[in-house]
Order: C-alpha cells, then structure tokens, then sequence
C-alpha cells in the first residue's frame, strides 16, 4: 500500500474527503517526526509505539576500494508493534 493508497482507504472509512484525509495523514506524520526529533515516543495504543533508537560507531569496509572506513553514530527511527498488531496478524 502506498500513500494514495491510504489516503483512499483514510477517506472512505472517515467518510471524509480526500483532500482532508491527506491533510491528516500528512499532520499525522509530521507530528511523529517533531516528536521523535525532539527525542520523545509516540505510543498509538492497540497499535505500536514509535521511538528513537542509536547506532553505535563502527568501521566499515568501502566496497569498490577495499578500504576501511569509519561510520558515525547515528540516531534511527524504530517502531515497536503493539500486542493488538500483532494478535491481528496472527
């Protein structure tokens, strides 16, 4: 499923135009980035809970020279699904 896609299905089950349903779908998302941006947690109860996880430093390997490389730590997005989630799959 892609946006539109969702958007679609956001619409028809809202029964709310497309144009709103991306407007919250857009909202939606950019709320869970300035939350985890600021290093907070986002827990959609019955759903999973979006957090900000960490990379530790380590060395790489360039793969057209050979040569070895370092890597920065970085931040990364995670999401931990919920018990409702993965009930429904199962």
């Amino acid at each position: 499923m892609n946006k539109s896609e969702l958007i679609d299905q956001i619409a028809s089950a809202a029964e709310i135009s497309k144009a709103a349903a991306g407007r919250a779908l857009d909202a939606t998302v950019s709320a869970v980035k300035q939350t985890l941006k600021k290093g907070g947690t986002v827990t959609l109860v019955g759903f999973g809970t979006f957090h900000v996880g960490k990379r530790a430093a380590r060395a790489g390997r360039n793969p057209r020279t050979g040569a070895t490389i370092k890597i920065k730590s970085a931040k990364i997005p995670k999401f931990r699904p919920g018990k409702a989630l993965k009930d429904a799959l199962n």
